[in-house]
């Protein structure tokens, strides 16, 4: 959870950037911006803050040397000496000026903010802000206008929707500090611009990497493997990831050992799970631990896709919670279509 106070801005630079493949341009602000009043700093806060919900934290990374990562770069000299924001700021909005090349990327405001006390995981600490808004919403302007009133449309910010945001701070730097990113508008190919492009950045390997990863795995091997191996139903495939989940929800730590033997069961089963993690890790590029404590952040965003479900043609689909001996499969020879049975005390 990300948390700061109203007064816990204490530096902004504004550039606008646009779109150097159609020679959008790329507009310098000589100063840092003026905030007048805290009714302002009371917008702009929530403004920037407001959208990093996720507790999914990435880190800034480069091939060769952490070091060669223009946003590290910048961010650790703000950090070293906060009066440099305005001159990094310059550098941060030339560098995403050059990786704006798609097309589909808009234009707009690029913002730079050093942010003094903010809170992430009960910890304090500074952050470097680096927000983009993108697209303008109309809105109306209703004035009075001698004994009537007066109304006009203006275009704008709406301060409800960030469109893109990172917040760096200052922790664990030698690893590339933790990272938080927002990417709201774009879901194409041209989103890669912002996190893999500008920003550089991949997944941080806590808590929440090996909750997300681990229970990925499962449903995988679940769905897609066991099947191949053993005659499993569907209903057994469902009531294996309800056994998961559970497992995750009611653990306060993870133990390979003690998740196979408790979910798993059968030492057959348990022996091609381990193997499939091997294949899994490598045809992935992972690395997953056998021990970790479990982010409960994780297991509640993994619990929405590890839903069992047994969708039957186009008509229906079963969702299975757990019992799956009150589920029963069939064959009927008269119709050559096969059916369930489901057992129940009542209906609600």
């Amino acid at each position: 959870m990300i948390y700061a106070e109203n007064n816990s801005i204490q530096k902004l630079t504004i550039h606008h950037v646009g779109n150097k493949a159609i020679e959008g341009g790329l507009s310098l602000s000589k100063k840092e911006a003026g905030i007048l009043g805290d009714g302002i700093y009371s917008v702009l806060v929530p403004y920037f803050l407001s959208p990093f919900k996720s507790e999914e934290y990435f880190c800034f990374h480069h091939d060769i040397d952490l070091n060669m990562n223009e946003v590290f770069v910048c961010a650790s000299k703000i950090f070293d000496n906060p009066e440099t924001l305005h001159e990094q700021s310059i550098n941060l909005a030339k560098h995403l000026y050059e990786q704006s090349i798609h097309p589909k990327i808009k234009g707009g405001e690029f913002y730079v903010v050093y942010f003094r006390d903010c809170v992430i995981n009960e910890e304090i600490t500074d952050a470097v802000g680096l927000f983009k808004s993108e697209n303008k919403d109309t809105f109306l302007k209703v004035f009075p206008s001698g004994d009537s009133f007066e109304i006009e449309s203006q275009q704008g910010i709406n301060i409800n929707k960030l469109d893109k945001g990172c917040l760096i701070f200052n922790i664990d730097k030698e690893n590339g500090y933790v990272v938080a990113v927002v990417d709201n508008t774009n879901k194409g190919m041209e989103a890669q611009y912002w996190i893999d492009d500008f920003l550089h950045v991949r997944q941080r390997q806590d808590e929440y990497y090996n909750t997300q990863n681990v229970m990925s795995m499962c449903k995988n091997f679940v769905t897609k493997a066991l099947p191949q191996q053993y005659d499993i139903s569907k209903a057994e495939q469902a009531d294996l990831i309800n056994k998961s989940v559970k497992f995750f929800k009611e653990k306060d730590s993870f133990d390979m050992e003690e998740f196979t033997n408790e979910v798993i069961v059968e030492p057959g089963v348990i022996n091609s799970f381990k193997e499939y993690k091997s294949e899994y890790q490598r045809e992935r590029d992972l690395d997953i631990v056998d021990n970790f404590t479990i982010s409960e952040a994780a297991v509640k965003k993994q619990s929405r896709i590890l839903k069992s479900v047994i969708k039957l043609d186009k008509n229906f689909h079963i969702y299975v919670h757990g019992n799956n001996q009150y589920i029963k499969r069939g064959y009927d020879e008269e119709t050559g279509m096969y059916y369930y049975q489901l057992f129940f005390k009542e209906e609600q």
